[in-house]
């Protein structure tokens, strides 16, 4: 039996105070001191990595169930890039803390002068590990659905039968990208994406490299990430419905977050909209 290699590719900073989600913090224009934006950072990657066991498990018991005899086998690996290689122990750590753990995963770090070049770096040592296809995010979606990393390993594997190969995106709320993966054939990078130059936001300078070389690009629905007040106060309007709705069909619940969050006393309170349009001569 042939077995094909596929890889997720989570980039995450430890969970240090000062070190991750500033924007939470009042070390900018957050609400909070470091010491709890990073805490709340710690339980999103947490939720995170559960999400991503629990997807990954729909996947293989769905593909095995469809699997003959003689078919080509997908097996699923996690990696971790962090950065600087010191931190390395540092992620393993709280991963352990945080264990047992359903699969295994593998800690790598990824260097450069800029994010592009971090990480070109990590696609490079996860490719070169044997994977076929990489599905990569950052650790900042709490409400990250099982099925939408489904349907990126579903699409990678479909453009593996392409010549060239191409990429799979899901878009976040503000014109970056929240996941994106290609094959090992695919003639890409993230070389001028971030920080584009030409001022393209992630979005469109993935979309525009894709273009100027005849890349294949298949679309994934739009996940929220947390980088900001607003930001957290949408995913926890998201957060509670998804609670709710796990009782009628199979969602997993980043509870660590929404504890979290709740611990907090953060609520949504949306004062009266009056920008509405007229509704004279509609209602009664």
């Amino acid at each position: 039996m042939t077995i094909r290699r596929n890889a997720i590719l989570l980039f995450s900073k430890p969970p240090v105070p000062g070190l991750v989600k500033t924007r939470l913090s009042t070390i900018k224009d957050g609400w909070y001191t470091p010491e709890i934006a990073a805490s709340l950072y710690k339980c999103m990657l947490l939720d995170l990595l559960e999400i991503t066991c629990d997807a990954l498990a729909d996947l293989e018991a769905k593909q095995a169930a469809k699997r003959r005899p003689g078919d080509l086998e997908d097996i699923y690996d996690i990696f971790i890039s962090t950065t600087p290689a010191e931190n390395i122990a540092v992620m393993e750590q709280v991963l352990a803390d945080a264990g047992p753990w359903p699969r295994e995963f593998t800690v790598i770090s990824d260097s450069g002068a800029s994010f592009d070049e971090h990480y070109n770096h990590a696609f490079e040592q996860v490719f070169e590990r044997g994977c076929t296809t990489i599905l990569s995010y950052g650790a900042d979606m709490p409400t990250l659905e099982k099925f939408v990393v489904i349907e990126g390993f579903e699409k990678l594997q479909r453009l593996c039968d392409l010549e060239g190969g191409g990429i799979v995106l899901s878009p976040d709320q503000q014109m970056g990208v929240s996941l994106v993966g290609w094959t090992k054939d695919t003639r890409i990078d993230h070389s001028g994406v971030f920080y584009n130059p030409d001022g393209l936001t992630v979005l469109p300078a993935y979309i525009q490299k894709a273009a100027a070389n005849e890349i294949p690009a298949l679309y994934l629905p739009a996940v929220p990430d947390v980088d900001t007040m607003l930001d957290l106060l949408h995913a926890l309007t998201l957060m509670e419905a998804m609670e709710y709705c796990a009782r009628f069909e199979s969602i997993t619940v980043p509870s660590r977050t929404l504890a979290a969050v709740r611990e907090l006393g953060l609520e949504v309170i949306v004062p009266p909209n009056e920008l509405r349009d007229s509704r004279e001569g509609i209602d009664d």
